[in-house]
């Protein structure tokens, strides 16, 4: 289960296909495995001739490109450690997880020249830069520097791993680390299990991944597809009439998408969303944050039963699922633990019970220990082994998950605990809303209050009467307490190309000049 493997058998098939951000401005670039396999012996031997020994790390930051996978598996094939981050950060965030991961070599891209300018003197444990598509002072070319190297594979090829960061609510992301245990290349792991075993993923497999490979789920799972000798066509970036020609256009079997990709294709003209033909998609899946459920029953009119929905952190340390026909009858369930057993506790750490909302813990679930960090390693965890990732949920009597938010974004208002998540699944469903967040601001008889930010779909319509329609829809659905006491308006809302919300970010706005956030 390694694109060597598939290079023996099927050398000319295509393991990916890059696909330019915009339909015909150039040619798709596609990989085959024998392509895949010759170059990423190439990185491996490159990798080995720097210095790098079986659990030593290597960084990537770039943007989607036909080189990334070549780089990650000369990783994953050379037993190394491998930290995909977001070409999204600052100089200070990147230099911070270069330095605290510990990476010997890093690659980047020309079109990320800036930001690979101002970390350049600021990595002193990098003994190796290199850059794909030219240089600039500091860094050889990639090209160049592979392109004199054997493509073959080295002596002592064994299985690497990830090293992600985990975006935490406070304080500096943390390096997810589990341990490697030096399997032979080729190994199965527990996710090829899930693909395999959830969603008939094989060698005929033709998966579509619309979001950025530097965050954990397509990192994986197009990972998974290759060592199964699938093919995966990936986006430079997410546009929603494009992923339909897509679909349609190479036959897609698989895809995975976050429910904010959901709301965008939603919102397409009816007449586009006609026009594609996307009769091969067998299964479409969501994870990374809670789907409000009139866009998930929306979708499965659409679409058809095909949607599967997962939960799970980049930790790994438990994991929940459920198919189409499951849901609908357990309508925003995130599904039932088929990895760990889950727990429901106060902040006693007291087991709640059926329907009551508490911390989500995993017992029995994987390893996992934060990256120079044995407090906050401590801390998810309890003397009996269960972890947690910060999430509020509760289960049913059948033992299904709901989530209700994040711990950190919980909002007291009166002594009275509100999930700002009600309300935005609710809004975002709006035919007038874009975009929204909810979050508490600041509010001295009560300590917060509810605040919503909408992105509107037509920002000449923002105003007043906007914000009372917008606040009387909520009020229809939800109690009172849970709606907002005030809309602003926004051209924009501060999202990740992955679909993560940074309210952080709107938050700083409201909470300006308080030395504390507790009021």
């Amino acid at each position: 289960m390694h694109p060597g493997a598939h290079a023996t058998t099927r050398p000319d098939k295509p393991a990916y296909v890059m696909v330019p951000a915009h339909a015909g401005s150039r040619e798709d670039e596609v990989v085959t495995y024998a392509a895949l396999d010759a170059a990423s012996n190439r990185v491996a031997q490159i990798l080995r001739r720097s210095g790098l020994g079986f659990g030593d790390g290597i960084a990537i930051c770039m943007e989607n490109s036909a080189r990334y996978y070549e780089i990650v598996w000369g990783a994953q094939r050379s037993g190394l450690y491998y930290t995909a981050a977001s070409t999204h950060l600052t100089a200070d965030e990147l230099a911070y997880i270069l330095n605290d991961c510990g990476a010997k070599v890093f690659v980047t891209s020309q079109t990320l020249a800036p930001l690979a300018a101002a970390v350049r003197d600021r990595l002193p444990n990098v003994a190796k830069k290199l850059m794909v598509g030219g240089t600039i002072a500091g860094y050889d070319s990639f090209e160049a520097a592979v392109a004199g190297e054997p493509a073959t594979p080295i002596a002592d090829e064994r299985e690497g791993a990830d090293l992600l960061y985990s975006s935490g609510t406070t304080g500096r992301p943390k390096g997810v680390k589990f341990p490697l245990r030096g399997d032979p290349l080729g190994t199965p792991n527990a996710l090829i299990a899930m693909v395999t075993a959830l969603y008939a993923m094989g060698p005929e497999t033709r998966y579509l991944s619309p979001a950025p490979l530097y965050h954990a789920a397509p990192l994986r799972f197009n990972l998974a597809v290759q060592r199964l000798g699938g093919t995966s066509v990936i986006m430079e970036h997410f546009d929603a009439e494009e992923f339909l020609r897509l679909v349609e256009r190479h036959r897609i079997t698989h895809t995975q998408v976050v429910p904010t990709m959901f709301v965008r294709l939603l919102k397409l003209p009816p007449e586009i969303r006609r026009r594609y033909d996307i009769s091969s998609l067998t299964h479409a899946i969501h994870a990374a944050a809670p789907c409000p459920i009139p866009v998930k029953e929306q979708m499965i009119a659409w679409w058809g039963p095909i949607i599967h929905e997962y939960y799970g952190g980049t930790e790994g340390n438990g994991l929940c699922a459920l198919d189409s026909h499951e849901w609908l009858a357990h309508k925003g369930s995130v599904g039932r633990a088929l990895l760990g057993t889950i727990k429901i506790l106060d902040d006693d750490g007291v087991e709640l019970p059926v329907g009551e909302a508490g911390s989500i813990y995993f017992a029995g679930g994987s390893y996992f220990e934060y990256l120079h960090d044995e407090e906050k390693t401590r801390a998810s965890r309890r003397a009996d082994g269960a972890s947690t990732i910060g999430d509020i949920g509760y289960v049913d009597a059948d033992g299904y998950l709901y989530l209700t938010d994040r711990k950190a974004n919980m909002i007291i208002s009166g002594g009275v605990n509100i999930y700002p998540q009600e309300a935005e699944n609710l809004l975002v469903t709006h035919p007038k809303v874009h975009d929204v967040a909810v979050f508490g601001v600041p509010n001295e008889d009560f300590g917060e209050e509810v605040k919503a930010v909408v992105q509107p779909v037509d920002m000449a319509e923002a105003g007043p009467a906007l914000a009372a329609e917008l606040t009387e829809f909520c009020r229809q659905h939800l109690a009172h307490y849970k709606c907002p006491r005030s809309i602003d308006f926004a051209a924009e809302l501060p999202r990740h190309p992955t679909g993560k919300l940074y309210k952080r970010l709107l938050k700083e706005r409201y909470w300006q000049g308080r030395e504390s956030r507790i009021v």
